[in-house]
């Protein structure tokens, strides 16, 4: 039986790099049935009256797990951002983003191998803001027991499953005594259920400057929204960046697995986009489904071209198209 998954090309760059993925996907002689369905511009384009169409988010219900390229959100129109919407409305809880050092991509830091969860339905982006007197606007940081829980469960299985040593929690309750406070004491709590895990905490400005002066000292980090994005961001930088980085968001009833970076409308069409980030997605989705086997095999496979350096894209200071890393990476699988 097919494995049914949607397919969100997105905007930019996005149909590009998800054409490449399916290719390298079907090399791996896994068997998907795709379902392609519209998000971001493209879904405006193709004549829906909204950035991510209802049909997108039941056709992901049903199948429970989807791949996503990059979408972008109108300016200025009224538009939520897919993204936002996509995690909201299907409860993806869990932004998963493993970071790891890549042989054969230079930079200033060595053996670097963390994971960032973060919790991706509350906090400042739950949206709450309200205008209290002219020009004063308050914005409201929404953190509940439920969510902070979860999230931190989601960590500390992760860690079990895969042998991982250290959950850090990341906060800023020195200030935020409430917010922060809870989510930090729920850290806690779940960390006595998991003896055989290291647990620790650190403020969220100093977490910054250690990640920058020595990385390796982390392993699993636990956040809440805000935080996580940006510090998902930049433990990306550690390792060279958006475009060789994975991305999940998960929840009880389904996954989406897409690239992190943004659309590249510069580079839309000429096939110079590296696919690196939506194909290391795809391992974790391989993974996600069970096909762990394939899973492996695509990994080392995508870690070997990247490491011989002669199907480099541009970004990565080559000169090869987009379908010539798919080609290289379906090479290297056989």
């Amino acid at each position: 039986m097919p494995h049914h998954i949607v397919l969100i090309p997105g905007d930019g760059i996005g149909p590009e790099v998800c054409a490449a993925t399916k290719r390298v996907l079907a090399a791996t002689s896994v068997h998907i049935a795709w379902e392609e369905q519209p998000a971001g511009i493209a879904a405006l384009e193709a004549g829906f009256d909204d950035a991510l169409p209802e049909v997108t988010i039941e056709a992901v219900k049903r199948t429970k797990i989807a791949l996503k390229g990059p979408t972008n959100t109108p300016k200025g129109a009224g538009h939520v951002s897919a993204n936002v919407r996509l995690r909201k409305a299907l409860d993806l809880y869990a932004s998963v983003r493993p970071v790891k050092s890549i042989a054969g991509i230079k930079t200033r830091y060595d053996n670097v191998d963390l994971v960032v969860f973060r919790e991706n339905t509350e906090g400042l982006y739950a949206g709450i803001e309200n205008e209290i007197s002219k020009n004063v606007i308050v914005s409201i940081k929404v953190v509940t027991e439920a969510a902070s829980l979860r999230i931190a469960r989601s960590a500390f299985e992760y860690a079990r499953k895969h042998g991982r040593k250290k959950v850090t929690a990341v906060h800023k309750a020195n200030i935020l005594k409430k917010g922060d406070g809870l989510f930090l004491n729920c850290a806690r709590r779940v960390a006595e259920e998991y003896p055989e895990v290291g647990f620790d905490d650190a403020i969220i400005d100093a977490c910054c400057m250690r990640l920058v002066k020595d990385p390796t000292e982390f392993d699993v980090l636990l956040m809440e929204n805000l935080y996580g994005d940006i510090i998902s961001d930049l433990c990306s930088g550690l390792v060279g960046g958006l475009g060789v980085v994975p991305g999940a968001n998960v929840g009880d009833d389904a996954a989406v697995f897409e690239a992190v970076h943004g659309t590249a409308p510069d580079i839309a069409g000429k096939g110079l986009a590296n696919p690196t980030a939506l194909m290391k997605s795809a391992v974790l989705m391989l993974a996600h489904i069970g096909e762990l086997s394939a899973s492996e095999r695509l990994e080392v496979a995508l870690n070997r071209v990247l490491e011989q350096g002669e199907a480099r894209t541009g970004d990565l200071g080559g000169q090869a198209t987009t379908d010539d890393f798919a080609d290289a990476v379906i090479a290297a699988l056989s």
